[in-house]
């Protein structure tokens, strides 16, 4: 219980309300002395009446009245004149003397807490002022035991209706807060729990129901976040099924292919012009086919190996791709600029940078080629102390507003007509692979700007040299 919240609840609550009693306690017994000692002047002024109205009481009515009065000797002070009024035999020296007539509140305290502590009974002098006219001041002298006794008393009742006062707010707090906090917390709680179990289960999902305002935000914020991965459970679960389904049909597809481009070698060699002009266009449908069941099948592989971190020399590298893609273009009125400094060795996987340059290259290509118009395509890369950037810009029509909105999420729209854009998928998951990170860093127009940034430093920001 105590390591509950309304355990703790209940318990701090308990201490906090103790303490004000605390602070109480203290002003409260001083008031009790106080006026404890105000009626044993007032019964000692009673008393001295009975002998200004009859001088010759006997002794025992004298004993009598100061027994009742509580105190040893009255002293009256009437027209400048001090006149001990009732006496008796005191027990021992006066100890000490407290003026209530100037008596501080601090002072009040003070002689209060001494009084409570104070077991050695002593005999004191109280000096106050007497009520209803009865002098200019009154003197008594009596004993402290029977006002410590009834301080002690007071004190001990005070603290038990305080303790039961704080027991009693506490309970009531705890069944407060437990039903206006607690249960509405345990309730979300519990639909969070519930929706762990199955989150594919929409049936699951909170739907707020607390009057809470804070309470309230909090399950409308855990309501939306639980949509959203509701669906996106939902959607990994299609893409898992399309996946295989695609892989397997990819797999057939391309064995099919191959064959195929078995028969294109021969047909090549035909010398029928018809045959000879639509035989390269045959070949370049076919083998982008074959690439991209390729593709499709290296995506849906989970088990893609990590990058092997090397030294490599960035401009064999972007050369290599360069002229593949000058051979791919044939005679079509495209450009290719490589701006990279020849010397220039970044840490990376050679064969992965290859087949991030290659997709984005490659869609380039293909964009600029669909337009009909010339177009160039450069590669240029440079380094800062902390990375090394890889641009590559074209002068095509730009992204597709769906390719953009969905950028670098597989069968969310590609780059290029057509197209099921795991290419830039695939690119951008190899490039976390390096720690990077691939950048759509301008599409209008004009043109497309790509950036592959890949650190220098390790994950634990450690700078590696080889």
């Amino acid at each position: 219980m105590f390591n509950s919240l309304s355990g703790r609840l209940l318990i701090l609550t308990t201490a906090f309300v103790l303490l004000a009693e605390a602070l109480i306690f203290v002003p409260s017994v001083t008031r009790y002395r106080t006026d404890y000692l105000g009626l044993r002047l007032e019964r000692a002024q009673i008393a001295s009446l009975s002998l200004l109205a009859d001088p010759m009481i006997s002794p025992e009515l004298e004993q009598e009245l100061l027994t009742n009065a509580g105190v040893f000797n009255v002293v009256l002070r009437r027209d400048e004149v001090r006149q001990l009024v009732l006496s008796s035999p005191v027990p021992g020296p006066v100890v000490a003397t407290y003026d209530l007539r100037h008596a501080g509140y601090g002072a009040q305290m003070r002689d209060s807490l001494m009084a409570l502590f104070d077991r050695s009974d002593p005999v004191i002098r109280v000096i106050g002022m007497p009520v209803r006219d009865g002098g200019i001041e009154i003197e008594v002298t009596m004993e402290q035991g029977p006002m410590r006794g009834a301080m002690i008393d007071y004190a001990l009742n005070v603290l038990a209706l305080s303790a039961v006062f704080s027991v009693s707010t506490a309970i009531l707090l705890f069944v407060a807060v437990r039903a206006l906090l607690l249960q509405p917390i345990n309730r979300v709680v519990a639909l969070m729990q519930a929706y762990a179990e199955a989150p594919e289960d929409a049936r699951r999902i909170i739907e707020p129901g607390t009057g809470i305002r804070e309470l309230r935000d909090a399950e409308e914020a855990m309501r939306k976040v639980q949509t959203q991965l509701t669906g996106a459970l939902r959607q990994r679960e299609r893409l898992a099924q399309l996946g295989a389904a695609v892989a397997k049909v990819s797999h057939d597809l391309r064995n099919i292919l191959t064959s195929a481009q078995l028969f294109t070698d021969r047909i090549e060699t035909s010398e029928d012009p018809t045959v000879k002009r639509l035989a390269p266009k045959l070949v370049g449908s076919i083998t982008r086919a074959v690439n991209l069941c390729e593709t499709t099948l290296a995506f849906g592989r989970v088990d893609e190996p990590p990058p092997r971190l090397s030294r490599v020399i960035l401009a064999e590298i972007v050369a290599d791709v360069v002229e593949a893609e000058r051979l791919a273009a044939g005679d079509y009125d495209l450009s290719f600029s490589e701006d990279v400094p020849a010397g220039l060795q970044l840490r990376a996987d050679g064969e992965q940078l290859h087949r991030v340059l290659a997709n984005l290259i490659r869609n380039a290509r293909t964009a600029i080629v669909a337009t009909g118009r010339a177009g160039e395509i450069s590669v240029q890369a440079e380094e800062d102390d902390e990375s090394w950037t890889i641009e590559v810009v074209d002068t095509g029509p730009g992204l597709p507003p769906k390719a953009r909105e969905h950028l670098f999420q597989a069968f969310q729209g590609g780059a290029t007509k057509g197209g099921a854009g795991l290419g830039l998928a695939i690119s951008a998951e190899l490039v976390r692979g390096h720690g990077g990170r691939l950048e759509l860093r301008r599409s209008d127009e004009h043109g497309t700007a790509f950036a592959i940034v890949l650190p220098k430093a390790d994950a634990a920001g450690v700078e590696v040299s080889g």
